[in-house]
């Protein structure tokens, strides 16, 4: 079942980014007109802007909410050069603003000669880390030493990469046999730089951030890249969004045939590659189980990808962004049986509520901590000054509840 729900953001400009925060009740997002709003979302479902102000003097790219153990904490970057740090305070009982919460900020990381065009919180693992990429072709992670004190962020490490880079995803793995890992993609289009997705790993050694690998077969420019998150496995899954939707899997050959004090080797293998867009490809992201993979590219629809048990990847949805339905994108689902089993298979038509573009922006939260439970995932559409919510309903058959969530086909 596909619901579509339509919010009038009342932004001046063309919205870029669109983030939830870790619990899926706060959505912030981020526009031309240089500003953030944040929006909270009631008891009856509806979204509310809460807070709106102006954060950057440019154009702001990118906007991401800090793991909630730190606090409400966000982060934006901007066409002007910089990064901010903002946090989310509650007025005490001799402000003007009694009880009231508004947003403040704490920092502006000025080490950027060029415009920041990605920003991103670390796992909360490694603590309040911040990682920001600039078109200087340079990845710049800062820390703040003490949480409690967000006006003091200290640069740790300087990455650079020689090209371009356009956006970055930390491996979300807080296994101790994965080091920190950090890909960053590229949108440079010099064709005489090949390999567009570097791949970078923490040494212990030398307490720095080293090449580990390069996706030579990637020579299109990257718009946006995203891990997979681990649930145990001993390999990792990239997905990256250029000129076509990507899965690379990368798996960790043995210590014992590599050098002990370099980074790690990788066989890189394709898990699958999509072109069904025609189109450029702008946004990819994953549920929080990893077993759904959502892109947006410049056709005007989301696609919904989904592997199978023997981990052959196809279409599971179409969503269109101006409301019409999708000529052969209906999906089949499971239904759940009121008796209990043998549900029945219906045909659902994916709608949609808001135009899509270049500039088109999704995220994926999945609401489910429960793997065999029903889930609700919430994708964001963002088009000019509108932003669309569409609430993707799967259910399972009975019958498929005690096999594992990648096995049933939604």
């Amino acid at each position: 079942m596909f619901v579509a729900r339509s919010i009038a953001a009342d932004h001046k400009d063309l919205i870029h980014d669109v983030s939830y925060d870790f619990h899926g009740r706060r959505m912030a997002t981020c526009s031309s007109d240089q500003s953030v709003k944040v929006w909270d979302k009631s008891d009856d479902g509806e979204w509310h802007c809460t807070a709106s102000w102006k954060t950057h003097s440019g154009s702001v790219w990118r906007v991401t909410w800090a793991h909630p153990e730190f606090g409400q904490v966000l982060a934006s970057c901007s066409f002007d050069r910089t990064a901010a740090v903002w946090e989310e305070i509650v007025g005490e009982s001799n402000d003007k603003q009694r009880g009231l919460s508004h947003w403040i900020k704490r920092t502006t990381l000025v080490d950027s000669r060029t415009s920041v065009t990605d920003v991103k919180f670390a796992p909360k693992h490694m603590g309040l880390v911040l990682a920001t990429c600039s078109a200087d072709g340079v990845v710049r992670i800062y820390e703040a030493p003490d949480v409690m004190n967000l006006s003091q962020w200290s640069l740790q490490h300087e990455i650079s990469c020689k090209l371009s880079c356009s956006c970055i995803s930390w491996n979300p793995s807080s296994s101790r046999a994965h080091p920190p890992m950090i890909a960053v993609g590229s949108d440079d289009n010099n064709v005489t730089y090949s390999g567009k997705v570097q791949i970078y790993e923490y040494n212990e050694n030398t307490r720095k951030y080293t090449k580990a690998e390069t996706l030579m077969t990637v020579t299109d420019p990257v718009h946006d890249i995203a891990f997979a998150p681990n649930l145990g496995r001993s390999f990792h899954v990239l997905a990256i969004a250029t000129k076509d939707v990507r899965i690379f899997k990368l798996i960790p050959l043995r210590r014992e045939s590599t050098t002990s004090s370099g980074p790690t080797k990788f066989e890189v293998q394709v898990m699958a590659q999509f072109d069904s867009h025609n189109s450029q490809v702008w946004r990819v992201s994953w549920n929080i189980t990893s077993t759904l993979l959502a892109s947006s590219g410049d056709d005007g629809c989301v696609r919904l990808w989904k592997a199978n048990y023997m981990d052959n990847w196809k279409c599971t949805g179409i969503l269109r962004g101006d409301g019409s339905p999708v000529n052969g994108s209906s999906v089949q689902g499971a239904a759940l049986s009121a008796v209990g089993s043998g549900g029945a298979q219906t045909q659902n038509s994916v709608v949609g509520a808001a135009s899509a573009g270049r500039y088109f922006t999704l995220r994926l939260h999945d609401m489910g901590k429960i793997l065999y439970r029903n889930r609700f995932l919430y994708i964001s559409l963002c088009d000019n000054t509108d932003i669309s919510i569409y609430i993707y309903l799967i259910f399972f058959q009975s019958s498929k509840l005690a096999r594992p969530i990648n096995k049933a086909y939604c």
